[in-house]
């Protein structure tokens, strides 16, 4: 159970209701996992629900690569909820279901795509050293351009809130649901 429970409609305070209200009438349908813990300060919601949105579904990145990002930074932190929530979502994107388990067993993917590739390539290079080195960074903006390049790195600090959100306040994915990833 997570340690911050799902606040009640009737339980909500007026700025509570409203970030509520924005979430559940965008793209996103509802408001679940980190979002609702977050909902308990409402302007951490807001201001973070606002970045979410724009790295889900306003950044350069087509979904394949988005998601595909989501997914390393899910195995990374070893978020099962984002792995949960966000496995449907890259195959439905795209990524090959290949891709997607050898990034779930921690195996490097054997790319189709040279897009792909330098996504996933930047996602372990941010997680293993904390930067982009020198000929990565330049084959990163040949590939995916200067504005695909700021949007994964925003992608991947995004995803790292959402990821230390899941982790810390043990948010995880519905009862019954197999875990995929190995615990921390």
């Amino acid at each position: 159970m997570p340690r911050i429970p799902t606040l009640a409609l009737d339980a909500m305070t007026p700025a509570q209701r409203a970030v509520h209200d924005t979430i559940a009438g965008g793209p996103r349908g509802g408001v679940r996992g980190p979002l609702a813990v977050w909902l308990q300060r409402p302007q951490l919601a807001a201001t973070a629900q606002a970045l979410g949105q724009y790295c889900r579904y306003d950044s350069s990145l087509p979904p394949r690569l988005s998601e595909l990002a989501i997914l390393c930074m899910a195995r990374a932190w070893r978020a099962e909820y984002e792995w949960y929530a966000h496995k449907p979502l890259a195959l439905k994107a795209g990524v090959q279901p290949e891709v997607v388990e050898a990034i779930r067993t921690g195996r490097t993917p054997a790319f189709a795509n040279e897009d792909e590739a330098v996504v996933h390539a930047v996602m372990q290079s941010l997680d293993e050293t904390r930067r982009i080195p020198d000929t990565l960074y330049k084959h990163a903006i040949d590939v995916l351009g200067q504005d695909g390049v700021v949007d994964l790195v925003g992608l991947a600090g995004y995803y790292t809130l959402i990821s230390m959100t899941i982790n810390a306040f043990e948010v995880v994915p519905p009862e019954g649901t197999p875990s995929e990833l190995d615990p921390l």
